[in-house]
């Protein structure tokens, strides 16, 4: 059994309030894109991870895959998982959902197995207790998030729209990027069509996240200079960026020029789902 977990993007990220419980207060446009890691279970028994990021992983030791099948058990009393293995396509710690979007395929496998239908309240219990991005990747529509991001409302996505993702190298801490964010509430999120409303908003964290790592800034740059580029930002707690086109054609010669600059920079073409 095979299942995808694809990357997520904050196409807006608004920042409101410290909440008393140590969590943050947002607003956030949740979109998805056709590309990401996969999760496949087979029979046996243990954890695996293969791909290009799978050494990046393996040395932060703990992880939400085997963790999301851990908390799939207690709340189902299912037996063994059987063997799990990631195949690690996107960048660790990169603002893209990856560890969230890997958990909720985990809890989606799970369910599939076990005949738990994915809207069953207690699967939701499971992504929720997992991290705040979890139960957006669980399902993996284009929503709006609010609360920590687990309060979810669907709206309309733009299917095909071209994307170009860029890593410039590093890795951020999310809870280092949100202690820098600098406490001031810049409004909510307008209405209206998504990529109208996207590019209406902002993302909060940008600013603390260039703090943090200076790299992203290049990045941005590099992709808001790029012909036919219509919204370009970061994604969650960075370092990821991304750039929405009109067309193929212009991400395309955007990501050929982005790689002739930085060659060592990860970037990958690929279209909101």
């Amino acid at each position: 059994m095979v299942e995808p977990a694809p990357a997520k993007l904050n196409l807006a990220l608004h920042v409101r309030r410290r909440r008393d419980d140590g969590y943050h207060e947002l607003e956030t446009l949740f979109a998805f894109v056709a590309d990401g890691d996969t999760v496949t279970l087979s029979d046996g028994a243990g954890f695996g991870v293969e791909g290009p990021f799978a050494d990046a992983l393996a040395r932060e030791g703990d992880n939400l895959v085997t963790r999301a099948a851990a908390k799939f058990a207690e709340m189902f009393g299912t037996g063994g998982t059987g063997q799990i293995t990631l195949t690690k396509r996107l960048p660790v710690a990169s603002g893209l959902g990856g560890g969230s979007a890997d958990a909720a395929a985990t809890l989606r496998l799970l369910a599939r197995r076990e005949g738990v239908a994915i809207d069953d309240p207690r699967l939701f219990d499971c992504a929720d207790a997992l991290g705040s991005d979890v139960p957006a990747c669980l399902y993996s529509r284009t929503a709006i998030g609010r609360g920590r991001g687990e309060r979810l409302a669907r709206v309309n996505g733009a299917p095909g729209t071209p994307v170009l993702l860029v890593n410039p190298g590093v890795a951020v801490s999310t809870a280092e990027v949100f202690a820098r964010w600098d406490g001031i509430d810049r409004g909510p999120l307008g209405e209206g069509e998504l990529l109208a409303a996207a590019k209406a908003g902002r993302n909060d964290l940008e600013p603390p996240a260039l703090a943090v790592a200076p790299e992203i800034g290049a990045a941005l740059a590099l992709l808001g200079g790029q012909a036919g580029a219509t919204l370009t930002r970061m994604s969650g707690s960075g370092a990821t960026c991304f750039a929405l086109f009109d067309d193929i054609a212009a991400r395309d010669h955007a990501a050929a020029a982005v790689r002739q600059a930085q060659p060592g920079w990860w970037c990958l073409e690929t279209v909101l789902s």
